[in-house]
């Protein structure tokens, strides 16, 4: 039985999976948390990596493995390797202003769009790198390389070779902001507009290429970053959309065309399996459960069944959920609220029908948004831990519109991971076919109303704080 093991360095902690190839169930597994904060030393991410695998028993006995990580942070090394500055992570916002500056210098919104597939935020590479350029000199002019967290981290696998050796995938480059899911090249340009000069950047490898061995002497997957990653691991194909349900909302799909949206609402991303991943970010997501909860002195469970006891479209009470601003759409200073309030709908009940139709219409913006970029929805994958709650599985259908498919509670990031790295060690021409089994469906029952009604107040508050 071959055995391949499967990372994921996210932003809270490392976990490892150890599968079987052939079959993808599941040996051995282990975790090991990161360090609090959005600027961290790779060598933290190291160390979890290093307690993660001995909790998970080891690598000795894995034919392949690969790591699938936070997207967008910047690892800056010097020409001997070494990390020049703590990386800066995708939530560190401090370069706001550099990316603002280095949209309007390269032309606008579209102009970045049809460069890179993408508009210049906080969160991209591009932008991390022009802040250092500014703020921090001598830490810029001692850059030889820059790469991202997955691929250190496969760089470190492969014992540290030269900056050459560095490699990574498109799904991760695909968020850098200086390369290309629809050309599939660098833009040295922009690194230079973004840095001032041209580091190494990784190697763009294949979805199942190899990226040498490991000290151990398995085979390096490429790796991805952890949104691909996690539709690698959920076995998502074209039309598939993921709809994570976590701190923050993110909606994407895998699509057989590159997407370049001005607007900057989607980003142009690419996946693991050499298609692309067009994809959505939502500010407000499962704490809007979490602060109904709370308003209403209530558990989560008794939130959901609050919710079902309600009538759809909670009898015309909306909550418009922006309970910390929203990226999507772009309105960072409004807050949340509450419209259609009645004698009438003025019970726990209705609002927590509220709360979790207006969590899902929000994510049904973000899946509209998708939608207007080309890609044909087929069907949704909701997963993260909003997907807990049997109120928002059993509403999602009606306001999202399309077929709902609820996998079991799983680590797909390094899942997702792990079947990368078996995928390379078969050598075949497709992933291998893992079966996943206790996967709920729940069949397309749209409520228009719902999405209209929700509409007419989201628009109503705009503008407002």
């Amino acid at each position: 039985m071959a055995l391949v093991a499967g990372v994921d360095s996210s932003t809270q902690a490392c976990k490892v999976v150890v599968r079987d190839a052939a079959s993808g169930a599941l040996v051995r597994e282990g975790r090991a948390p990161h360090p609090d904060g959005t600027e961290v030393a790779p060598a933290a991410w190291a160390a979890a990596l290093e307690r993660a695998v001995a909790q998970a028993g080891g690598l000795d006995d894995v034919a392949a493995v690969a790591v699938g990580g936070q997207q967008h942070g910047m690892v800056c090394l010097d020409e001997d390797g070494r990390v020049v500055r703590d990386a800066l992570l995708w939530n560190d916002t401090r370069s706001a202003g550099a990316a603002a500056d280095l949209t309007r210098e390269l032309g606008g919104p579209q102009a970045w769009a049809d460069a890179v597939g993408l508009v210049p935020v906080a969160s991209f590479t591009v932008t991390k790198l022009r802040w250092l350029a500014e703020h921090e000199p001598p830490s810029a002019r001692r850059t030889a390389a820059v790469c991202l967290p997955h691929d250190w981290l496969t760089w470190v696998l492969a014992g540290r070779p030269d900056l050459d050796a560095l490699v990574t995938d498109r799904g991760d480059a695909s968020g850098t902001g200086y390369w290309s899911a629809a050309t599939g090249e660098y833009r040295p340009d922009l690194l230079q507009r973004a840095l001032g000069s041209t580091p190494v950047v990784p190697r763009v490898l294949g979805p199942a290429e190899a990226a040498g061995t490991s000290t151990t002497g398995a085979v390096l997957g490429p790796g991805t970053g952890d949104n691909a990653a996690a539709a690698l691991g959920l076995a998502a194909g074209p039309g598939d959309v993921v709809c994570s349900i976590g701190t923050s909302g993110v909606v994407s799909i895998v699509s057989t065309t590159p997407a370049a949206d001005a607007s900057g609402a989607v980003a142009g991303f690419a996946d693991a399996t050499g298609n692309y991943l067009p994809l959505v970010a939502t500010l407000n997501a499962a704490r809007v459960l979490d602060a109904t909860a709370r308003l209403l002195g209530v558990d989560h469970d008794e939130l959901s069944r609050l919710a079902l006891s309600a009538p759809p479209g909670a009898g015309g009470l909306v909550l418009v959920p922006y309970l910390e601003g929203e990226r999507t759409p772009d309105r960072p200073d409004s807050t949340g609220a509450l419209h259609g309030l009645t004698l009438a709908t003025a019970t726990p009940a209705h609002l927590a029908r509220a709360a979790v139709e207006g969590l899902l219409c929000g994510l049904a913006d973000g899946l509209d948004a998708v939608r207007a970029t080309g890609a044909q929805v087929r069907r949704v994958l909701l997963v993260g831990g909003g997907a807990r709650s049997e109120a928002v599985r059993r509403i999602a259908p009606a306001v999202l519109g399309v077929p709902v498919l609820v996998p079991p509670p799983g680590e797909y990031v390094a899942d997702g991971a792990a079947r990368q790295a078996a995928w390379v060690l078969s050598g075949g021409d497709r992933p291998p076919e893992w079966p996943r089994p206790g996967t709920e469906v729940h069949e397309a029952d749209p409520t228009a109303a719902v999405r209209e009604r929700y509409a007419e107040v989201r628009d109503l508050t705009a503008g407002r704080a």
